[in-house]
């Protein structure tokens, strides 16, 4: 009986599997690099055991160094997680050979389906060699072997752009697997994301877990999924558990897994099959009522699986809410995650806590938030409500373009697919501040106790007090007045005032502003503004061309032959930088001569930093 588990992975993925072993009555044990010494996973488990390396990105990948500290502290059963490790069968094998119990499938099955390239070749599909892709075969994907989660990906509709999109997928697949092998095949144009759970134990009985539906895709990122997919016909939902059982027993499987396809025109097209779990399994959770960790802990232990699974309930909702900023490319933030709470109802797995920093080595991911409801139309209401009322202070996220997506036409109709987010991602994520949000926030700071006891307040009438805020990429500024009855601002009733609440009565109908701040950043109930000086200091100027870090990371390549002096064409790619395992080309923004290049491989940056200047033609 398995009393220890060791977690081959961090963040919310470590958290969520230590709250099963919690419940359990198994001792926890988490690792972790340098950066993620006071990360949440390593706070709550019984036991941390430092991962020594210098790049804090590659730490996790460490097998030889996780299997070390599993013995040295105790453990007798290694959990891979379900990123890093969990799809490398030399690191099973290792685990096996130290004398300790593996909770994940077979080191065969894992080999044979971890490669994306054997695992078609294992259902009957070969996938395209990328030197013999034709003008004809366009449009096509490049893909990385191994791994998943978007990195590596890259969709190519011309043929002069393959061999870049080749380099790009290598390089960070390899950063982000260890593993830089790509293949290419056909590119399914609007097809449906589906997927399905499987389960099975050693004894011969393999569960299909019914069908998820994980359409509703950015940059080949997953952003919202649901189980059971919807608007399946029923036999074509047959066809899709069928295949996925015959996937399983195809390699011996053992544990829990993910077949995944995509559906067009009423056909199933065979993806991959990753052998672990995978983030949206609280769905499939939600809907069987499983807690498909336990179950997998009870197959390492050798326990048999029911013929039959549960029977399904209901309709689930997840949805992936990112660190990311649509306003600048969608680049992944840092900083610090202030508060983070949602409403009861749904299930929050995150890997943070309030105050907890948000680093530049890892998944820009902070929470997954999860509805389950009787119906699909009621699921999703749960979910866009949630998300809405939701408490997230710190960097910016992708929350607005979650709520909005929930209750877009095409979602809630279940019309979506693949190329979602390419026809509506500019309507999605067009800015709707509240137009009364720096009104509230000037109020509550002029509410707040640095106050004397008069305040602002003047005999006679006089200008109003003005604050100025940055919001949406516009300033903005308001003005207010205190009175012998308190604040008051034109064209509303100020009703209260505190540092952390406002009450407006606006045209009769009284609003409610939640105000919190931290440094010179303001929330005020979804929107976050940025105060700004009252006598702001001269810009930085930079020189015409300039080109600078949309967000902090790692210069990871400079292009070849690239030096001062140099012509460039526009939109030529001039640098890479790399951060939260993602990869933004920096290309020039005219064709020209590169006339500064203060930067080198391998340096860290930061936003704003000066990378490049191009003096235009």
């Amino acid at each position: 009986m398995i009393t220890s588990v060791l977690v081959a992975n961090r963040g919310e993925i470590a958290c969520r599997i230590f709250r099963t072993c919690g419940e359990s009555g198994i001792r926890t044990v988490a690792v972790h690099s340098d950066a993620d010494a006071n990360a949440l996973h390593a706070r709550v488990a019984d036991t941390a055991v430092r991962l020594p390396g210098a790049a804090p990105a590659e730490t996790y990948l460490r097998g030889d160094l996780i299997v070390k500290a599993a013995v040295a502290a105790g453990a007798d059963a290694v959990h891979p997680g379900y990123g890093f490790l969990s799809e490398n069968a030399d690191f099973a094998r290792a685990v096996l050979d130290a004398g300790l119990v593996w909770i994940g499938p077979p080191p065969a099955a894992i080999e044979a389906m971890a490669s994306k390239t054997r695992a078609k070749q294992l259902m009957g599909l070969a996938p395209l060699a990328p030197d013999e892709v034709r003008e004809s075969d366009l449009p096509v994907l490049v893909k990385a072997a191994a791994g998943g989660g978007g990195r590596g990906m890259r969709v190519v509709r011309r043929l002069e752009d393959l061999r870049s999109a080749l380099a790009g997928a290598r390089a960070e697949a390899a950063s982000a697997f260890g593993d830089g092998d790509v293949f290419v095949e056909p590119y399914v144009e609007n097809g449906r994301h589906v997927e399905v759970q499987i389960l099975a134990d050693t004894h011969g009985t393999v569960w299909a877990l019914g069908t998820r539906d994980c359409s509703l895709q950015r940059r080949h990122q997953k952003v919202v999924e649901e189980a059971p997919a919807p608007g399946l016909p029923e036999e074509l939902a047959e066809e899709l558990r069928a295949l996925a059982v015959r996937a399983a027993r195809a390699v011996d499987y053992a544990g829990a897994g993910t077949v995944e396809f995509l559906v067009a025109d009423g056909r199933a097209h065979f993806l991959e099959m990753n052998t672990r779990l995978q983030v949206e399994h609280p769905v499939t959770e939600a809907v069987f009522g499983l807690d498909l960790v336990a179950e997998q802990i009870r197959v390492a232990e050798g326990a048999a699986l029911a013929p039959e699974p549960p029977r399904a309930r209901g309709h689930a909702v997840e949805a992936r809410l990112y660190a990311e900023d649509p306003a600048n490319d969608w680049t992944p933030q840092t900083g610090t995650l202030h508060r983070l709470a949602v409403p009861a109802g749904v299930r929050l797995d995150t890997g943070f806590d309030d105050g907890d920093p948000i680093g530049v080595h890892y998944d820009p991911m902070l929470a997954k938030v999860v509805a389950h409801a009787p119906t699909r139309a009621e699921a999703i209401r749960r979910l866009a409500g949630a998300l809405e009322r939701s408490t997230i202070h710190g960097p910016t996220t992708n929350r607005d373009l979650l709520v909005r997506s929930l209750r877009h036409e095409e979602f809630t109709s279940a019309r979506m697919d693949t190329g979602f987010y390419d026809r509506h991602l500019t309507t999605l994520t067009e800015p709707a501040p509240d137009p009364y949000a720096p009104l509230a926030a000037a109020l509550a700071e002029a509410a707040g106790p640095s106050r004397s006891r008069f305040g602002g307040w003047r005999n006679l009438p006089s200008q109003p007090q003005t604050k100025r805020y940055a919001s949406g990429g516009e300033e903005i500024e308001v003005g207010y007045r205190h009175g012998r009855t308190g604040l008051t601002a034109e064209g509303v009733q100020v009703v209260h005032a505190d540092p952390a609440l406002v009450v407006l009565e606006i045209d009769g109908v009284r609003r409610r502003f939640e105000v919190a701040r931290y440094g010179d950043r303001v929330h005020v109930n979804g929107d976050a503004l940025t105060v700004l000086p009252r006598f702001p200091d001269p810009e930085v100027q930079h020189a015409p061309g300039s080109l600078l870090a949309p967000m902090p990371g790692t210069v990871v390549k400079l292009a070849d032959g690239l030096i001062t002096g140099s012509s460039v064409r526009a939109g030529e790619p001039l640098l890479w930088l790399e951060a939260m395992k993602m990869q933004h080309v920096v290309s020039a923004p005219a064709e020209g001569t590169l006339t500064a290049l203060p930067v080198t491989t391998g340096q860290q940056v930061q936003v704003g930093t000066l990378l490049a200047v191009v003096q235009e033609a």
